[in-house]
């Protein structure tokens, strides 16, 4: 896989521009990181850029690969995290043994510290199965679809390009409302988290294309 050079070029275009879509997924694979804020619509770009070239590109959801993680790492995590979620008054187990993500994601989100100690957990089991994608998927361009592709340098520094989805704050809190069943609290709490997220990019200085949604 090649490495980003490091040129700092940010182009911009419209999701709405079907011509400059296409021109998206060029001819050569590539590892291209998809990113963006929460509720900013990164799976329907993913999917609008994956049926332009259905034989040439394809995607991994990072998100659902975290969940997959966790779901590995079970033990572990309720090892790690029982004692602050009783503090908190979080259960964090479901009635069949298996974690409730939800109460889980309430509570990283809560705090910097416990956010920093779950990925430190979660991210190198991560990384193994998306390289493990990557390896199956030779040969074609493969979008890394995550919100924070930032936190694992291993996962970036594969990327030649980052493509950053944007939407209005108010359109991304309203599908964030109506798809994720959080409180306007945890939601407001998770966006405040992301509200540097552009700049994180920037300063990787790998070409940035923001597509407008």
């Amino acid at each position: 896989m090649k490495t980003a050079k490091k040129t700092g070029k940010i182009e911009k275009i419209k999701f709405s521009d079907g011509k400059s879509l296409f021109s998206l997924i060029s001819d050569s694979p590539a590892v291209i990181g998809l990113c963006g804020q929460m509720a900013a619509g990164k799976n329907f770009v993913a999917e609008a850029l994956c049926s332009c070239s259905p034989e040439k590109c394809v995607s991994i959801d990072l998100d659902s690969t975290v969940h997959a993680a966790i779901k590995c790492l079970e033990p572990q995590i309720l090892e790690a995290f029982s004692a602050d979620a009783k503090k908190a008054g979080l259960v964090l187990q479901k009635e069949d043994g298996s974690i409730n993500r939800r109460a889980l994601g309430a509570l990283v989100f809560s705090s910097p510290a416990l956010l920093k100690k779950q990925e430190n957990l979660v991210y190198p089991k991560t990384v193994f199965l998306v390289k493990q994608f990557l390896q199956e998927n030779k040969g074609k361009t493969v979008l890394l679809n995550a919100t924070v592709l930032y936190k694992t340098p291993e996962l970036l520094n594969l990327c030649s390009k980052i493509y950053f989805v944007t939407a209005p704050f108010a359109k991304r809190l309203a599908r964030a409302r109506r798809r994720d069943g959080l409180s306007l609290c945890q939601i407001l709490r998770r966006f405040n988290a992301q509200k540097n997220l552009l700049a994180e990019y920037k300063k990787t200085k790998i070409p940035l294309t923001l597509i407008k949604n």
